[in-house]
């Protein structure tokens, strides 16, 4: 639980303050989870998606960002209270009268139970209350710029099968900087090819804005609570389902990075045994052979994930290291074949594609980045990062 607090300006105890939602005009609620479930007589353009957990330290300055949007059209905040046990319901009530004189419309609602239903339940309930034809989600953590919904949303008017996301200003400064480079910088193709990596979604979470007709059809966030990463689950459906990736090349939020984050709940383990089962289903069921780049641990590991038909596809290991190359092979020795399986290991040049690379970028000065690219290939269709 974040211990950090704020004095509320009237002094509220969150406890005390029980949930609302204004509604201007004749307000209709069917509860549907992400199905717009709350209705006005007058059309709202934008619903600001905001699951909240004890986040009373950072809360005013979230909100501040959304007082200053830009954007003209016709928003709503829609929040959902997580059984927070500090003063984070009642900040968001002190901040009722500044937004709706913004012209920013609020429906809060959330339960105390006495443990949270994690960060999946909490983004349903608050897109399900809400009214908006689109979604922008926000992090109770997190500060837009002030251009951000109106530069996501005329991008989602031409990608509205598409999750926007947006370059990010990480929070301490210097905070996972091979992270935050990647967040920033990959091209608008490696959007697409780059899902399978560590990094998780290519467009970070906190930047997402979609149509609510795409996220209908993709379906609401896993529900597991700690240790599920719903907004992996939720990004591997829409790419699968065909919807596109797409990010505004300016930096439109402060992404801040802490030890109370959701994220860090989230096992590596899991994480893996996602990606591997994402990468098998989209790419390495359809190719008929291939080669792993990286003969060591991580590309062993990846081999040793692999379904056994898909294990048979695998042509050789690729290296730089030359004990490795030397040695001539990998050994499975988990393997119940008799005789085990051995997998040659090639220098990378004696290699051939497609190749899944077990590499990490960013962590070789560029060598690793320059050989890859001497050989030539297209991403997406010679290679795929894995790492």
């Amino acid at each position: 639980m974040n211990t950090c607090s704020l004095a509320h300006p009237n002094g509220q105890e969150a406890d005390s303050v029980p949930a609302k939602r204004l509604c201007k005009g004749e307000c209709v609620q069917d509860g549907s989870v992400g199905g717009g479930g709350g209705k006005t007589s007058r059309a709202v353009e934008v619903s600001i998606v905001m699951p909240v957990h004890n986040a009373s330290c950072w809360l005013d300055e979230c909100l501040q960002g959304i007082l200053n949007q830009d954007y003209t059209g016709s928003m709503e905040l829609s929040v959902y209270d997580d059984a927070s046990t500090d003063s984070s319901r009642a900040i968001v009530e002190g901040w009722r009268e500044r937004l709706e004189r913004r012209g920013v419309s609020m429906v809060i609602s959330g339960h105390d139970s006495a443990q949270p239903r994690g960060v999946g339940h909490a983004k349903n309930q608050a897109v399900s209350q809400s009214s908006g034809t689109y979604l922008c989600f926000q992090d109770a953590d997190d500060v837009m710029m002030p251009q951000r919904i109106h530069l996501q949303y005329e991008a989602c008017l031409f990608n509205s099968t598409s999750l926007i996301g947006c370059q990010v200003r990480r929070d301490p400064e210097g905070s996972t900087e091979r992270y935050t480079r990647w967040i920033n910088n990959i091209s608008q193709d490696q959007l697409s090819t780059q899902v399978y990596t560590s990094h998780g979604p290519t467009v970070v979470m906190p930047t997402w804005f979609c149509s609510r007709d795409w996220f209908q059809r993709i379906g609401t966030f896993d529900e597991g609570g700690k240790g599920v990463p719903e907004d992996l689950l939720w990004f591997y459906q829409s790419v699968g389902q065909g919807g596109g990736v797409v990010r505004v090349d300016q930096c439109l939020l402060v992404y801040r990075y802490h030890q109370q984050a959701a994220t860090h709940s989230v096992l590596e383990e899991t994480i893996w045994n996602l990606r591997v089962a994402f990468l098998q289903e989209r790419v390495i069921n359809q190719w008929e052979s291939f080669t792993i780049w990286n003969a060591g641990k991580q590309g062993r590991k990846l081999y040793r994930c692999l379904s056994s038909f898909n294990q048979k596809k695998v042509l050789a290991f690729c290296d730089v290291d030359e004990n490795k190359i030397k040695k001539g092979f990998y050994t499975y020795e988990e393997s119940k074949e008799r005789p085990k399986p051995q997998i040659p290991v090639l220098h990378y040049r004696d290699a051939s594609p497609p190749y899944i690379i077990c590499v990490k970028l960013d962590m070789t000065g560029g060598v690793f980045e320059e050989n890859l690219k001497s050989l030539h290939l297209e991403e997406g269709v010679d290679y795929y990062h894995f790492n």
